[in-house]
């Protein structure tokens, strides 16, 4: 079992939002502490997005209240005095300001919070939070996934970072993507904690996409205790980029209907925003995600989406004599493969791991993304998603 580090409780319960599965998570310091956290940039953010952006803009947290299975987003005002409640209320059961919650809200768009279970819920909460496992809350944030999402990672002398994430569909970050919550007993200060988690989430779940969809609702959040002590400034980093990471490969893999982690390393760009740019191209094309999910090297369509980007100036001087294509470690492309290397790589891109390497030949830059083939059983979940 994995715990929550010191420092760090929690309260799991089922509220009755949806069916029988726990939707309520709340996960509190012994007091307030250095916290950051990134959100979506939708236009359409929901009412949590709003209330906690304004909560921690001064980089400090005492507990965040997950809602899962109704996200309250375009709800209106009404939407928003349902968010301010539950902060406040989460607030008086922990003995806190309601400034010092941050809420955080997942499931169908549209819907209301039940205020009357979600109060009487609230209400129950213990102002001793019993629990210290990672599970049982990584659990109960779950919506479509399939899948519990923890990952930890523990530095030299003892302190540790522990993480938990939900996301499966409705996935292409602007900022972080889903939920994810990372917890540290290192000592971290607010300022440098903000900083260091910023450019961790730039490298991790932005570099993540399922369905080229960004949530309403996305909240990326990382708490630190103080607990341990202090730590080493770039080993915390390296951790915390670890976890996130992590979590990151966790989401794909989940993502709805996929069979295939797909990995895309592009190389040799002229920058780190071009890089990101081009293997973004590539995991979300359509027709690359299903010639992974049907066990077909057609590399053309990754020579489409790497032509497709030309936009930037930056992208204009990509040239395809310079460029090389990669399935795993063979190379399709200028190196032309035979039709039987090609059939022999069918079964490569057709299972759990596919890597897609691409070097633009342009510079020193790279970037790594993650997304997952495209099956289905995802059109046919999301065409049925409310009916």
């Amino acid at each position: 079992m994995i715990e929550l580090p010191g420092g760090f409780s929690a309260h799991v319960a089922n509220i009755g939002i949806k069916d029988e599965t726990d939707d309520l998570v709340v996960i509190a310091a012994d007091a307030a502490v250095p916290t950051a956290a990134v959100f979506t940039t939708s236009r359409f953010a929901g009412p949590s997005v709003t209330l906690s952006r304004q909560h921690v803009a001064n980089h400090s947290a005492r507990a965040v209240v997950v809602i899962s299975k109704n996200s309250n987003v375009a709800t209106g005002p009404d939407g928003i005095t349902d968010a301010s409640e539950v902060a406040t209320t989460v607030a008086d059961r922990l003995g806190c300001d309601p400034t010092d919650i941050v809420v955080t809200s997942t499931g169908v768009i549209g819907l209301r919070y039940p205020m009357d279970r979600v109060r009487a819920g609230l209400q129950a909460i213990p102002q001793t939070l019993p629990r210290r496992d990672a599970e049982g809350p990584a659990r109960g944030m779950m919506t479509t996934d399939t899948v519990v999402k923890i990952a930890e990672a523990t530095l030299p002398g003892g302190a540790r970072i522990v993480g938990m994430a939900k996301g499966v569909g409705m996935i292409e970050p602007n900022m972080a993507t889903h939920i994810s919550l990372l917890f540290t007993d290192a000592a971290v200060d607010a300022d440098e904690l903000d900083a260091t988690f910023r450019r961790v989430v730039d490298r991790t779940f932005n570099c993540v996409s399922i369905d080229t969809d960004t949530s309403t609702s996305d909240s990326s959040i990382v708490m630190a205790s103080g607990a341990a002590g202090p730590v080493d400034a770039a080993k915390f980093e390296a951790a915390l980029y670890d976890v996130a990471v992590d979590l990151t490969k966790q989401i794909a893999r989940d993502g709805e209907g996929a069979n295939s982690l797909i990995e895309v390393h592009v190389d040799g760009a002229l920058n780190p925003a071009q890089a990101k740019r081009i293997a973004k191209a590539v995991v979300n094309s359509p027709l690359v995600k299903t010639a992974v999910h049907g066990g077909d090297p057609n590399w053309g369509r990754v020579a489409m989406a790497i032509g497709k980007c030309s936009d930037h100036v930056d992208d204009q001087s990509i040239d395809q004599t310079a460029v090389t294509i990669r399935f795993g470690a063979d190379e399709v492309y200028p190196r032309l493969l035979d039709d039987e290397a090609l059939a022999a790589l069918s079964g490569y891109m057709s299972g759990p791991d596919v890597l897609i390497h691409v070097s633009l030949g342009l510079g020193e830059s790279d970037s790594t993304v993650w997304g997952c083939d495209l099956s289905d059983t995802y059109v046919r979940f999301n065409a049925d998603y409310t009916t």
